[in-house]
């Protein structure tokens, strides 16, 4: 095995290591922080910029520096000094005492400590992707911008060539000549035939050549007014206007729905957050308008805000079928399926009610799974749950009887999740490329 040492150096002669290790501690700190902003943004803010503020103390690259306070000789040239002359002796400052001159931090939280830049939606989705681990591909079709398309959007002054408006330029042009009287062709063939007339008149006689003098001047005036009005000007040229609109889609709505007891603590719905963001982000890829309803349940469910979906606990036992009895009360209230495509995602530690599963079952086939175009269930559990399930058939009452309906319905995902990285096999068949019944 052959080992390569890269010795280069960096413009002024900064190490090349050391930078690289300055570059990964930065990055890891710009990470923590965007993990912890997107930890409290909203769903659907996940693609949005944001600022994001890292602390200076140790992302500055390592270089060898003169202590100004150590020993040794410094010669200075101090231009306009009025208190020193050549020979005089300055005492060194006492350590600290440096003037004023070094970094003070801030008592409100944003000075020398404190680094705040913006970044941008494809640096956040970056970093949001690394935990998921989604393959390369994944990752650049939900960063794409949705397909647009160029519409016609009326007439402007202003243009390419090749988009003149020749209906509406002649249009202008001849309202133009009318106004100003331009004289026209039929009109200076008369007079030129008038004058042909009058110069074959034989014999000439005062009275015809005063009239001919006076033609010829006539003539002379309309050929001036025919060249400085012209006949197509650039104020008359007009362009067919286009503007770039988004391709009309349908709208689809996504029901949230989670388990809010006490066994579902902060690492669960930390991870509840990350499966509904991509799901977010992917329904925003195929629809312009795109709902979300957010259902919390214990023994009873509720349809709340976003903060208290994710943030908020409550007390109660632990009934599945209460969320499903509410999204399909909502459903029938508000998004009629000719009008909206249905999608739902379910998260829950698999606790249920006993015999409450069996319920559950017989909603989704009866009711909930001929409405939506997909239904994605997780359950998280801790990595010793993951390793005691590691059959798809043994574990909690509730998804072995989910089990049952994926086996029915093939717009029905299940899975274990225990960290970030377990996300995306919910959506291999959300990626592919098949067309929204």
């Amino acid at each position: 095995m052959t080992h390569f040492i890269d010795r280069r150096l960096n413009p002024k002669g900064k190490s090349l290591g050391n930078r690289q290790r300055f570059l990964r501690r930065a990055r890891a700190q710009i990470r923590e922080a965007v993990q912890k902003s997107l930890k409290d943004a909203a769903v659907a803010d996940i693609g949005k910029e944001r600022k994001i503020k890292i602390s200076t103390k140790g992302t500055k690259e390592p270089r060898f520096r003169l202590d100004p306070r150590a020993g040794g000789e410094h010669d200075f040239v101090l231009p306009g000094n009025k208190e020193f002359m050549p020979g005089d002796e300055i005492k060194k400052p006492r350590s600290g005492e440096d003037g004023g001159r070094g970094k003070q931090a801030s008592d409100s939280g944003e000075g020398d400590d404190d680094f705040e830049f913006t970044m941008t939606q494809d640096e956040i989705l970056d970093i949001f992707f690394e935990d998921l681990e989604l393959p390369n591909l994944v990752r650049t079709t939900l960063k794409e911008t949705p397909t647009k398309a160029w519409r016609r959007a009326g007439i402007t002054t202003a243009g390419s060539p090749t988009q003149i408006n020749l209906v509406r330029t002649m249009r202008n042009a001849f309202g133009r000549r009318i106004a100003l009287r331009r004289p026209r062709p039929q009109d200076m063939l008369e007079l030129e035939a008038q004058l042909a007339a009058l110069e074959m008149e034989e014999p000439q006689t005062d009275d015809t050549r005063g009239q001919i003098s006076a033609l010829k001047d006539v003539i002379a005036k309309a050929e001036a007014r025919r060249k400085w009005i012209a006949f197509v000007d650039p104020l008359d040229v007009r362009f067919n206007s286009f503007t770039e609109q988004p391709v009309p889609t349908s709208q689809a709505v996504m029901f949230c729905l989670m388990d809010v007891s006490g066994s579902m603590g902060e690492r669960e719905k930390d991870l509840a957050k990350r499966f509904y963001m991509l799901l977010h982000m992917f329904l925003r890829r195929r629809y312009e308008k795109v709902d979300i309803v957010f259902i919390r349940h214990t023994h009873d469910a509720q349809e709340v805000d976003e903060q208290e979906f994710f943030y908020s606990r409550q007390s109660g036992g632990t009934i599945v079928s209460t969320a499903l009895d509410k999204m399909l009360e909502i459903q029938k209230e508000r998004y009629a399926t000719a009008d909206w495509n249905i999608y739902a995602a379910q998260a829950s530690d698999g606790y249920t009610q006993s015999g409450d599963a069996r319920h559950c079952v017989e909603m989704l086939n009866a009711d909930i799974m001929p409405l939506c175009q997909y239904y994605a269930y997780i359950e998280i559990l801790d990595e010793r749950e993951m390793e005691v399930f590691a059959s798809e058939d043994s574990g909690a009452e509730l998804w072995r009887a989910y089990r049952t309906v994926a086996e029915l319905w093939q717009n029905f995902a299940t899975k274990r999740i225990s960290k970030p990285a377990d996300i995306f096999p919910v959506f291999r068949e959300l990626f592919k490329k098949s067309e929204t019944a």
